[in-house]
């Protein structure tokens, strides 16, 4: 069933509140040993759950402080697992350069060691900045949360039916509608800043939507499969313009170097070209994203600005 189709988002008792939170905060805490000992894979899983704890927190009808307060922490530590995630990212996208022998070596290799070194600089900070032990008590709070949720009793009212049914479709709509002004600024011209500001886009969209899949008991959604392929391609033209500044950085420090910044300068070109290549990818299929946004918004009253404005901004 796909999220284009009308679905009713009441929380049966097999999807309870709780059940939510579970399956979340498990694999939140089955990271934490990983990210202490510095596997880059934990690391990244553990920045996901942060963010799909984020994303639940309005549905389990927590107390407003208590939520905010969970919100900011998990906000945190997302952005901080995240300064260390994008260097890993880096890392092994250079990893990928170097298998394809596409790339000259030598100035791949000069590029990796500056940015390992810079990634371990990160690792340090993080180590400092977000502790295994912070980590551990934010698992130990949700984990009274989830007790206490456990506990109330397991029918749902037709008030917190309603409640959760109205989070979720406002929170899509929302996300929805944020996405076609990223994508009408974005145009058709390639501009990273802008195109970031459609990944990050897609990104929250795509989160809110696996929600609501989850809650609804949605196995497969087409629309979730086009919002995937999407932030695929826009996460990796992204990847590539950041390795793309990093090595005008390392340019600069080698201006002395003129071989160095040969090499460095036809990496830049082999980068830059690939990144055209993805950008008209994204041109190509970002019609599919403007009517999956479109559905979205058809959903909202059709007296809200956003609902009357949805078709002819999903369409430019």
């Amino acid at each position: 069933m796909s999220l284009a189709r009308p679905v009713l988002y009441i929380m049966p008792a097999s999807r309870h509140r709780y059940d939510l939170l579970r399956k979340r905060l498990d694999l939140f805490t089955r990271m934490l040993p990983g990210v202490a000992e510095g596997d880059a894979r934990a690391l990244h899983r553990t920045r996901v759950a942060t963010r799909r704890l984020r994303e639940l927190l309005p549905i389990l009808q927590l107390d407003n402080d208590l939520a905010r307060k969970l919100g900011r922490r998990l906000r945190r530590m997302t952005t901080r697992l995240g300064s260390v995630r994008e260097l890993d990212v880096l890392i092994l996208f250079l990893d990928e350069l170097h298998e394809s022998g596409r790339y000259h070596e030598g100035g791949l290799s000069r590029i990796t060691t500056a940015v390992a070194h810079e990634r371990d600089e990160r690792r340090k900070r993080l180590d400092t900045k977000l502790p295994a032990t912070e980590l551990r008590r934010m698992a130990d709070k949700l984990e009274e949360v989830a007790d206490e949720l456990e506990a109330a009793p397991r029918a749902s009212t037709r008030r917190s039916e309603a409640a959760s049914r109205w989070a979720v479709d406002a929170r899509l709509a929302r996300r929805a509608e944020r996405l076609v002004r990223a994508m009408r600024e974005a145009g058709a011209v390639y501009l990273p800043e802008r195109l970031h500001a459609v990944r990050i886009s897609v990104k929250k969209l795509r989160y809110a939507a696996e929600l609501a899949a989850d809650i609804s008991g949605e196995k497969k959604s087409p629309d979730l499969r086009t919002l995937r392929q999407s932030q695929d391609v826009l996460g990796r033209m992204h990847d590539m313009q950041v390795l793309i500044d990093r090595v005008r950085q390392i340019q600069a420090a080698a201006e002395s170097d003129l071989r160095a910044e040969r090499e460095l300068e036809a990496i830049v070109d082999m980068l830059e070209n690939d990144c055209r290549r993805l950008h008209a990818r994204y041109v190509r299929e970002r019609t599919a994203l403007g009517a999956l946004c479109a559905r979205l918004l058809a959903r909202l009253p059709a007296t809200t600005p956003a609902r009357r404005a949805a078709p002819r901004r999903a369409a430019s």
